[in-house]
């Protein structure tokens, strides 16, 4: 039996909006076969780009790789953000209050929770990101991902600073509560490194001090609030409290570290209890074990403490701090004062925890038994702990008294983060099996954040006619709808009880088509937020990603009725592609049959016009002026055809272009595999000068479609935790049962629950419902361009990926100038820099100062000045400008700054419209209410002319 690939489209052009066409699956042997990410290949390959002219069949001519096209912006397209992509691991920080940081795959995102705004970094570690720490202040990132690789990352700036690698696992980090140090718990080591701040170093990764006095993996770490003790807990079952500071001479027995005894399975978490006035003093200690059990120690004070400090030989003298005097006695009865460092200072008589008097102060447990405690946080200011357990229980505990505040079920998977925000009032939940992560209001008991990515493979993506909205499909029966600006999930579809396979948005904005593996085609209220109209086939059919039956039938419906009109028979084999034309009712259909077939819905001719192809079609897309037609063949190809004429204008040879990546179970290099050497999506972009091309790779190719060339090819991810990414394998790592990394060889415990997600089958034997044995496999199964033409969002394995040529961080250089003053406005004024003063002035926020700086640019500056502005300062410039129409007679100057700042800065304010609308509001107010004024002033000049014309003429 041959298996098949590609996902079908459903599009739609200008002249179609009132019909619905689809393509049903096909039936082999009792199996629908649609896997994406296989299929019969051709023999062969040309080099990277090989064209053929009009007509002709082969060309062994290379194009140069850059042409000269009319406009280079294609090239600046860069990554800006990854939407769908659900929680796979890991833990999730809340800092600053308001803004959750949280691992998605390989990449970080960060969440605003007031302003409902999210964002992917672009920096990628090698593979899943497994473990996370934030500095006090907010402005430092630490990441660990699952191959001990480290990247340390300025969060302001959005950039990796520095990289480093970890021989062994490192299984916890965390910042001291200065920001100067941080703690790695590797292995079975804890290591201490300096944290590289803003100085320019040559190694800016200093390592302080290891402790290897665990015998188990170490597990948890906590600081204490100066920073001088680190308490560890380890795999060993116990709790251990270093002394970060080194002693010598007769005391070194003190560089030994306090143990915690008692716990009787795997220590999860260890905090610092300190006291809530402002010293800042430890009080107590609490120990959690994987079992639910909770030890609270109390801490007495060291044993001498409270007794006097006394003179003493140099081998005993007493501590006062570092660098202070010491009043000592020498050998002939004399006194010596002297300086003590770091270096040589030890420990007498003062307060030392590692060497104080503790006592256990009570054992509690949860008691959730048989589940195990899989995650837990403590809050020192409200003195509260958060425990997460492996059944999906959570509960929030008062301490020391241990009194239960919340305890509720989240879902039935283990609970893999749990943790405060500053404030304590928020706490943060998140079930990786489920790729689930919430924020919890736990004092009104509300949620803060409830948000999913996409538990399986996104299968297709659709943009609204404005650009402003995305909605994506998945295999987990969901669709989602998206705020494109902000990354914000708004709406989630679940009726589907199966794979989603296509999408499409109607005129309008409003309306939102789907398609699904359940045989049903929805259409979807984007106001009311409901299923408005179903369309079903009059037998039970099964969609398979908008494809046919194995009779090659078209099914038509009528928006406005829900009524089948028509169903289109010709094709031999599976439809896996549709599109109206953009200028009229031709439809547009791509078979395995090795043909494209060009319908007349309307008039109902059938079949006009055959395009035969010398291997099975995958995809068809038609270019916005309907001049031309693209569709990727299963050799690799991708021919364009003139479907006015019926002629072949040229073929790209792509085959080179998307080979790359290897599986871990191919037997062949890549270069002389045949897998997934085919395009399975095409996309014209907004002007048709190119397109977009992707499949079973790790690749994005975009051609040039007037030279058939490449011009650029997108990676898209660097995960090695995906298969298909690596171009050469290991060989030492192939055994006779297969790759070492398809072995899973965890010994963990059954009960502790499992950590990554598993794909079981989604129903009824269908594609797409296949186990998901080993590794996911890198793929981009849909690719669309916003209407705008100034960004692209593909579907593929690790999310919804979004390109954009608009820069989202610009650089503003009066962010350096300390002295943002009224007085520098008015010297910018006098140098004539109107730039420099309208930026000095829109930081100010004063009123007079921006109305005096816009008011003082030369005309002809307008449009330079207009588009230097920042597009945080858009808003306030808008609200000055409004309010100028309103009081100023300069109509003229202020309608010209209007047209520059729409024509420089149109396209953000489109897209930030929701958050511009009461001042584009204020500003279309003004401009109406002129537009009266000056009317009637018009209509009022008009009839005194006629009068005083006709009182002329009678006299």
């Amino acid at each position: 039996m041959t298996e098949r690939i590609g996902f079908p489209d459903l599009r739609f052009g200008g002249g179609c909006t009132g019909l619905c066409c689809l393509g049903l699956g096909w039936r082999l042997s009792n199996l629908i076969l649609v896997a994406p990410n296989t299929g019969p290949l051709a023999k062969g390959g040309k080099l990277l780009s090989q064209v053929t002219g009009k007509g002709n069949t082969k060309s062994s001519k290379r194009q140069p790789l850059f042409p000269f096209i009319h406009s280079l912006t294609v090239m600046n397209f860069r990554f800006q953000n990854l939407l769908g992509a659900p929680y796979r691991g890991g833990n999730a920080v809340i800092t600053e209050n308001s803004l959750l940081i949280s691992p998605i795959s390989n990449r970080i995102s960060i969440t605003d929770l007031i302003k409902s705004h999210t964002q992917t970094l672009p920096s990628e570690s090698s593979s899943n990101i497994s473990h996370i720490s934030v500095s006090p202040d907010g402005t430092f990132l630490i990441t660990i991902d699952e191959k001990s690789r480290c990247h340390f990352i300025n969060l302001r700036c959005k950039v990796v600073l520095h990289r480093m690698s970890f021989k062994k696992a490192v299984n916890v980090v965390k910042f001291s509560k200065d920001g100067n140090f941080i703690a790695f718990g590797v292995g079975k080591l804890v290591q201490i490194w300096r944290s590289p701040g803003f100085r320019k170093e040559f190694f800016p990764f200093e390592l302080v001090r290891t402790f290897a006095d665990c015998d188990g993996n170490v597990t948890a770490l906590d600081w204490s609030p100066d920073g001088e003790y680190l308490l560890v807990g380890s795999k060993d079952l116990t709790v251990r409290l270093f002394c970060l500071k080194k002693f010598k001479g007769n005391n070194r027995m003190m560089n030994k570290p306090f143990i915690f005894l008692g716990h009787r399975e795997t220590i999860v978490g260890v905090f610092f209890c300190v006291e809530k006035s402002m010293s800042s003093r430890v009080i107590r200690v609490y120990t959690v074990s994987r079992n639910g059990a909770i030890f609270t120690w109390n801490y007495t004070g060291s044993e001498n403490e409270g007794e006097p400090l006394s003179p003493g030989t140099p081998e005993q003298k007493p501590f006062v701090g570092v660098g202070s005097q010491i009043v000592v006695a020498n050998g002939n009865g004399g006194v010596i004062k002297r300086k003590y460092n770091d270096d040589d200072m030890e420990e007498g008589g003062w307060n030392a925890l590692h060497k104080g008097t503790w006592e256990l102060l009570k054992k509690d447990n949860f008691t959730q038994a048989p589940a195990k405690l899989t995650a837990c946080d403590y809050h020192n200011g409200l003195d509260l702990v958060v425990v997460g357990f492996s059944n999906g229980v959570f509960g929030l505990y008062q301490m020391p008294d241990f009194v239960c505040l919340h305890s509720l079920s989240i879902s039935r998977e283990k609970i893999t983060t749990a943790g405060f925000n500053d404030l304590g009032n928020w706490l943060t939940l998140g079930c990786a099996k489920l790729g689930q992560l919430l924020v919890w209001e736990w004092r009104s008991e509300s949620y803060i954040l409830k948000q999913q990515g996409h538990y399986f493979d996104v299968n297709c993506l659709a943009y609204s006619p404005d650009s402003q909205l995305l909605a994506t499909g998945a295999d987990d029966n969901k669709i989602k709808v998206w705020t494109a600006s902000s990354g914000f999930c708004f709406v989630t579809f679940s009726e589907h009880t199966n794979a989603v396979t296509a999408l499409h948005f109607m005129v309008g904005n409003n309306c939102l088509l789907s398609a699904s593996l359940d045989g049903t085609v929805r259409a979807w209220d984007l106001l009311r937020y409901r299923n408005f109209r179903t369309f079903t086939t009059p037998q039970s059919r099964q969609f398979v990603s908008l494809a046919s039956d194995q009779s090659g039938e078209i099914f038509v419906w009528s928006m406005k009725t829900g009524r089948l009109l028509d169903i289109l028979s010709g094709h031999e084999g599976p439809v896996h592609g549709l599109m109206f034309s953009p200028t009229n009712a031709i439809l547009a259909s791509s078979s395995w049959d090795k043909t494209v077939k060009l319908w007349d819905v309307f008039e109902g001719k059938g079949a006009v016009e055959t395009f035969p192809h010398t291997h099975d079609v995958l995809t068809v897309a038609y270019r916005p002026d309907a001049k031309q037609l693209a569709c990727s063949t299963l050799n690799g190809h991708i021919h364009f055809w003139d479907p006015v004429d019926g002629l072949l204008m040229y073929t790209i040879e792509g085959r080179r272009d998307i080979a790359g990546g290897r599986l871990m179970t191919d037997r062949r290099t890549s270069a002389n595999s045949s897998s997934g050497k085919y395009f399975t999506s095409l996309c014209y972009s907004a002007d048709g000068s190119y397109i977009l091309a992707g499949g079973s790779s790790k690749y994005i190719c975009m051609y040039c479609v007037a030279d058939q060339v490449l011009l650029r090819r997108f990676q898209v991810t660097h995960n090695l935790s995906l298969d298909g990414v690596l171009d050469f394998l290991n060989s030492k790592r192939m055994t006779e049962a297969g790759p070492l990394d398809l072995i899973d060889d965890d010994n963990s415990d059954v009960e502790e629950g499992i950590n990554r997600q598993t794909r079981g089958k989604l129903g009824f034997d269908l594609p797409g419902s296949m186990p998901n044995n080993g590794r996911p496999v890198i793929q981009t199964k849909c690719l669309r361009i916003a209407p705008t033409g100034r960004s692209w969002a593909a579907a593929t394995t690790e999310g919804v990926l979004i390109y954009s040529i608009d820069e989202s961080l610009m650089f503003d250089p009066t962010d350096l100038d300390m002295d943002v003053t009224p007085e520098a406005v008015d010297v910018a004024l006098s140098e004539n820099k109107p730039n420099r003063a309208l930026l000095l002035s829109l930081r100010l926020n004063e009123d007079s100062l921006i109305k005096r700086c816009l008011l003082s640019v030369n005309p002809v500056d307008i449009p330079a000045v207009a588009a230097s502005i920042p597009m945080r300062y858009l808003q306030r410039l808008i609200e000055a400008l409004a309010d100028l129409l309103e009081n100023c007679p300069h109509l003229e100057f202020i309608l010209r700054w209007c047209q520059e700042l729409c024509k420089a800065h149109g396209h953000s304010i489109q897209q930030n419209s929701r958050s511009l609308l009461p001042a584009l509001r204020s500003l279309q107010k003004a401009i109406t209410r002129l537009h009266t004024d000056l009317a009637d002033t018009c209509s009022s000049n008009e009839y005194m002319l006629r009068y005083l014309c006709s009182t002329g003429t009678k006299s």
